[in-house]
């Protein structure tokens, strides 16, 4: 079967608004994570996110979109722009391209707007802030936006949806449905997500600890990040070298909790093993593992737990990129996979910031240097959601 390759990568996180500041905040050290300042919630002030630095009307004018669209909307296309791009694919329109986005919340943070008025006085609210409430939607919308008709799909399942979506991409190329897929996805921060993870009570009320002993939970962040993936018969017009390739993947469900990882970490075990397996590869050959640490006690441990069960006693360089960017829901594995790409691109290994003291379970700590010019061969991306949906992507040197 036909490898796919990536071409193209597009990023908007709060740690930058394209891959160049990104990348700039990695070898700076420099966190996305702040006071809110975008969203209007009574925890203002009191939980730190990590909200994208521009606001809706800074976004809508940058994509020359009107300012009433949802929030998420705004920055998948901007990641996705960036992404097509970045790949600069000759002859574009010539060829089959698909677009598989995922996201969590849709149009929530639009909805949220009407209905403050709407339960005031029922004869009020604009109807067209609900109109873009579901998922979908917002990838038909960004979909029109970039001229991409031959393929479209929505992936919601929950933090594992964008990894999801990269390699259900990979699936259409190599079942050559389509040529090209821009496959990722996008969340912004609505006060739903944020007053239910708030009622979980997994926020951090300081800036989060991925993976360290005194860890006390995550902090929400929003963003979008897109891959362009394409076939190798595209791969050989391009003006450039592709970045890497997709060489493993793997979904793995379970199903142990409606919002928490097994204690086991069976679904993150059988996630990033399947992909090994896909991949023709041993746990010996993974220079680099972006870890889905996103700083809960349940997650960091589960995942640990499998970590250590696959890769124990010869431990590659881990991080948790969430330290930088806040846990970005739908968005995640989108973003992550950028990084991923990246690290092989550039040879990086990124720093997980904040970590003090080594988790007592586990023989292994993530890295807190940020490192250039490494030997990255094979990056692993872990992306675990809720009900136990797990997801590992490789991304592979070519």
């Amino acid at each position: 079967m036909q490898d796919v390759f990536i071409a193209g990568v597009g990023v908007i996180t709060a740690m930058g608004n394209n891959v160049a500041e990104c990348l700039s905040s990695f070898e700076r050290g420099e966190a996305g994570m702040a006071d809110i300042t975008h969203l209007d919630t009574v925890h203002a002030g009191k939980l730190p996110v990590a909200e994208v630095k521009m606001t809706n009307v800074e976004l809508a004018d940058k994509n020359g979109m009107d300012v009433g669209m949802s929030r998420t909307t705004l920055l998948s296309l901007t990641a996705a722009k960036e992404a097509l791009k970045d790949a600069a694919i000759p002859r574009i329109e010539t060829l089959r391209v698909g677009f598989v986005s995922a996201n969590t919340v849709g149009g929530m943070d639009k909805s949220e707007d009407f209905f403050i008025d709407f339960i005031t006085d029922n004869s009020k609210g604009k109807l067209k802030n609900v109109f873009d409430h579901e998922c979908g939607s917002m990838t038909e919308v960004v979909a029109n936006q970039l001229g991409i008709k031959d393929y479209m799909t929505t992936i919601s399942t929950a933090c594992s949806s964008s990894a999801n979506a990269i390699f259900y991409g990979a699936r259409l190329i190599r079942n050559d449905v389509v040529d090209i897929v821009v496959a990722g996805g996008a969340d912004a921060l609505t006060k739903f997500t944020l007053n239910g993870f708030n009622t979980l009570m997994i926020l951090d009320k300081e800036f989060c600890k991925p993976f360290d002993e005194n860890r006390r939970g995550l902090n929400l962040g929003e963003g979008a990040g897109y891959v362009v993936l394409v076939s190798e018969k595209v791969m050989k017009t391009l003006n450039r070298p592709a970045y890497c390739k997709l060489s493993g993947y793997n979904n793995s469900n379970d199903a142990y909790h409606q919002t928490a990882s097994s204690p086991e970490g069976t679904g993150s075990y059988l996630a990033m093993k399947g992909a090994l397996n896909k991949a023709g590869l041993t746990t010996s050959d993974i220079d680099y593992i972006n870890l889905h640490g996103t700083g809960t006690p349940n997650n960091d441990n589960a995942e640990g737990t499998a970590v250590k069960r696959l890769f124990d006693p010869h431990y590659p360089p881990m991080s948790s990129t969430k330290s930088f960017t806040g846990h970005t829901l739908g968005a995640s594995g989108g973003i992550e996979a950028v990084f991923s790409v990246l690290a092989i691109k550039h040879g990086l290994i990124y720093p997980n910031l904040r970590f003090e003291t080594r988790m007592h379970e586990f023989s292994f700590e993530p890295e807190t240097r940020f490192k250039k010019g490494q030997a990255i061969s094979h990056v692993m991306s872990n992306s675990f959601g809720f009900g136990g949906n797990c997801s590992s992507l490789i991304f592979s040197k070519i």
